[in-house]
C-alpha cells in the first residue's frame, strides 16, 4: 500500500487486512473475477478496503490482478475481498474453467476436408 519506490513496502501487508490472515470466503481463488458493487464505499472503510474499490471502479479484476496492482500478497486481498463481499460492496465469481482440449484427429480429418474443397 505504501510502499518506497523500488523498496519494501512501509507497512507490513498483514496490517492492511487488519491482523486478520483467513478470507471469510475461502472460494476465493486467484483467478476469481472481483467485481464492485453499486453501493458507495461507507464512511471509516479501512485505506486498503478502500485502495481494492477504487480499483475496482474502471472494471473487473481477478484476484492476482488486484494484488499486483495495490502490491499486496494475494492472501492479503483474498481477505480484503472477503470482507468487501461481506458487506455487499463487491461481488466474485468463480474463474472461467479452461476449455476442452479439440481432437487432433477431427482437426487433421478437417484441414484434409478443406484442402480437398480448395483443389477441387
Amino acid at each position: 500500500m505504501t510502499g518506497r519506490r523500488g523498496g519494501r513496502p512501509l507497512v507490513p501487508a498483514y496490517l492492511s487486512t487488519g491482523g486478520v490472515a483467513r478470507p471469510s470466503r475461502p472460494h476465493l481463488e486467484r483467478l476469481s473475477v472481483l467485481s464492485r458493487a453499486g453501493t458507495p464505499a461507507p464512511a471509516g472503510l479501512p485505506a486498503a478496503q478502500l485502495a481494492l474499490l477504487d480499483a475496482l471502479e474502471d472494471g473487473s479484476l481477478t484476484v492476482v490482478e488486484a494484488a499486483a496492482l495495490l502490491r499486496l500478497p494475494v492472501s492479503a486481498v483474498r481477505v480484503l475481498a472477503g470482507d468487501l463481499i461481506d458487506r455487499e460492496l463487491a461481488s466474485a465469481r468463480a474463474p472461467i474453467p479452461p476449455a476442452a482440449r479439440f481432437d487432433p484427429d477431427l482437426l487433421k480429418r478437417v484441414a484434409d476436408g478443406l484442402r480437398a474443397l480448395k483443389h477441387a
